[in-house]
């Protein structure tokens, strides 16, 4: 059983890219040429170099350790909140900058939910002198206001997606008719394992620096390369998919992915796909989604704007229907206490999107030598005032 993508563009079942004849001409040259670029020896020297110096990596391992005490286990965290901007996004934007460069693309376009894509692509685009333009739906736009403004002060467009739900697929949408109607000389950055191919494989490789780095640490610090586990959220999945990806194949490692049940699985504001969803297509690609009887794509809810998307990326649909994860829901109270509960033992604040993946502690019981790494996907600046409104502080 392969977890990676094929050559047609799959894992299993899922993946492909459908799009529209118009988008052929441009994801067709990326499908030819990403391989290639990715494995050019200047290519790989001047990503890592800027890994390196420009976002800060490798991030830190830090082992939790009242948080650790509390759980009766050993509990790491991959400190992904300590990158230049804020979050992992960053790992992907420098990586994708460089190959539309590569491609000779003289335009980037983005969509963003929570802002911290629309963030590190506006970074990215400032650190290279190339025009920005970040799709961001209405109400994003709205409850991520300090986000919006770092755009701004970055240099981005920021256009609001006024149609649908106006949050993050109406976004997708509107990003995705830009690039349409600028084939040539727009690069269009996805900010998540999703889109067609090779979006997901792409994104993923970009991303996959955090399981290298997690393998190198563990090794230092436990004397073995595979923890126990690797935990992490996922809205569309790009932190998850690099956290996971060596790790793959590894069979005595568990893999734990984190989804947002919102106010309760069936309560009709969700957003836990592996629960709710059936084989769809949305964004270009076949996958796991939250739809109606008849095929019309329902809304997501989370009261995180990064995790509040109606469908997961083909990989994980894949590692979701093979069972090589495990899939749990865990809902906005609980993300919340769970937040909160970082804070309070380990100094540390983090974004919702992760304290989805913290809150699996109250839910599940591990063994004192189980080594849990949990992807602490970013940090919690953007969601102060939602921490704020919601405990009253």
């Amino acid at each position: 059983m392969s977890y990676h993508v094929n050559e047609k563009g799959y894992y299993g079942e899922f993946g492909g890219a459908f799009i529209p004849e118009m988008l052929y001409p441009n994801v067709e040259e990326l499908r030819q040429q990403y391989l290639k670029v990715m494995e050019e020896p200047s290519f790989k020297k001047e990503f890592n170099q800027l890994l390196k110096d420009y976002v800060g990596r490798p991030s830190p391992l830090y082992y939790a350790k009242r948080m650790s005490e509390k759980y009766g286990t050993k509990i790491y965290l991959k400190r992904e909140d300590l990158n230049h901007t804020g979050a992992h996004k960053v790992n992907n934007t420098i990586g994708q900058i460089l190959m539309a460069k590569r491609l000779g693309k003289t335009r980037i376009i983005a969509e963003t939910g929570a802002g911290q894509h629309g963030v590190a692509t506006a970074t990215v685009c400032a650190l290279m002198g190339i025009e920005c333009i970040v799709y961001m739906g209405a109400i994003d736009i709205a409850r991520q206001a300090p986000n919006v403004a770092r755009m701004k002060m970055l240099g981005a467009e920021v256009r609001p997606a006024l149609s649908g739900s106006r949050t993050l697929k109406d976004a997708t949408n509107e990003a995705i008719r830009d690039w349409i109607n600028n084939p040539v000389d727009t690069h269009y950055i996805i900010g998540s394992a999703i889109g067609p191919h090779p979006y997901p494989d792409m994104v993923t490789r970009f991303q996959s620096v955090i399981s290298a780095e997690i393998k190198t640490q563990l090794k230092e610090k436990e004397d073995k390369e595979n923890p126990d586990y690797v935990v992490a959220c996922i809205g569309g999945g790009s932190n998850a998919a690099g956290t996971f990806y060596h790790f793959l194949d590894e069979k005595e490692v568990g893999i734990i992915a984190v989804e947002a049940a919102g106010k309760g699985v069936n309560s009709g504001e969700s957003a836990a796909t592996s629960v709710l969803g059936h084989k769809g297509i949305i964004h270009g690609c076949k996958t796991l989604l939250m739809q109606t009887d008849d095929g019309q794509i329902t809304e997501p809810y989370s009261i995180s704007a990064g995790l509040d998307y109606p469908g997961v990326g083909p990989m994980h649909s894949h590692l979701h229907t093979t069972g090589r994860a495990d899939f749990m829901a865990i809902t906005d109270d609980d993300a919340m206490k769970a937040g909160l509960e970082l804070c309070k033992l380990e100094g540390i604040i983090p974004a919702i999107e992760t304290s989805h993946a913290l809150a699996i502690f109250e839910q599940r019981r591990f063994e004192p030598n189980d080594i849990i790494v949990v992807a602490l996907s970013g940090r919690g600046d953007k969601d102060l005032n939602t921490y704020i409104n919601y405990f009253g502080l």
